[in-house]
């Protein structure tokens, strides 16, 4: 082969390489750094709601796939931080997965002139989260899935994802709501074993293999799982740290890998249970 034409064929592979490893990006939550972008540039539908929990209201950001079917809904639950940029484009991606995701500002009301996560900086999120009361969050999680189910474009069954103080709210979730069809839990701790006995819904845990505050909590709730006759299936990723997902870069690529793991996992179950051909 002329060494022209063997250029231009390895040029040719080159590119169709890189443009496959940009799909599978796309097919990831963006990272943190990378969310702001990747939602200006969503095809999908996202807007800002409010809707009513008991005498409060709360924003939501909502996304919609784009299909011609009723699509299930999926609650997303913010990381200690509040709802940020990154929690968006994570419910941007479930949309794309097929899902309306809803992720609630379980801060709204909360903060400064009763504004929201948008009202505080990162520390000032920290510390109203840490101030939530656990019923409320309950009522504000109840409400969103009904506002979210109760859409014309929505069919019934929801499922709730979470990621650190949100992962343990997932979890936690699931031993007070009977109506819960699945619940996704990234790097949260797990409830005590006497509220386990509640759960009808099954769960996914997906952890960082450098966490140990957490980690520990796993096998103490696979134990009772297991011995109730209760879903709760989990994977620990080696090398990856706490907040995998959102700092994708980081731990030497344990942290990608995690996430390339972690989050076709995670579509794949909730289609399973959620019902999505």
């Amino acid at each position: 082969m002329p060494s022209g034409h063997r250029y231009l064929l390895l040029a040719g592979l080159a590119l169709l390489l890189l443009a496959a490893g940009d799909t599978r990006a796309q097919e990831l939550p963006a990272s943190n750094d990378e969310a702001k972008a990747r939602l200006d540039a969503s095809p999908r539908h996202g807007e800002w709601v409010r809707y009513a929990a008991g005498p409060d209201s709360v924003r939501a950001w909502v996304v919609y796939p784009e299909a011609s079917d009723r699509a299930p809904v999926v609650v997303v639950i913010h990381e200690i931080f509040g709802l940020t940029d990154w929690i968006r484009g994570v419910a941007d991606q479930l949309a794309a997965a097929g899902f309306i995701a809803i992720a609630p500002d379980l801060l709204s009301g909360k903060g400064p002139g009763g504004g929201g996560t948008e009202s505080v900086d990162r520390q000032g999120a920290v510390q109203l989260i840490r101030a939530l009361d656990r019923s409320e969050v309950k009522q504000r999680l109840d409400a969103a899935a009904e506002y979210a189910t109760s859409l014309p474009a929505a069919r019934p069954g929801f499922a709730t994802i979470g990621f650190c103080w949100g992962g343990s709210t997932s979890f936690r979730y699931a031993t007070e709501q009977p109506n819960l069809g699945a619940a996704v839990v990234f790097y949260g701790s797990s409830p005590d074993t006497e509220a386990l006995a509640q759960i009808g819904a099954p769960v996914l845990g997906l952890y960082g293999g450098d966490d140990a505050r957490v980690n520990v909590t796993i096998e103490p709730a696979k134990t009772e799982m297991d011995r109730l006759g209760k879903r709760y299936e989990y994977e620990i990723y080696e090398g990856a740290g706490h907040g995998f997902l959102r700092q994708q870069g980081g731990r030497e690529d344990a942290n990608m890998q995690a996430t390339e793991q972690a989050w076709p996992r995670t579509i794949a179950f909730l289609k399973a249970e959620l019902g999505v051909m």
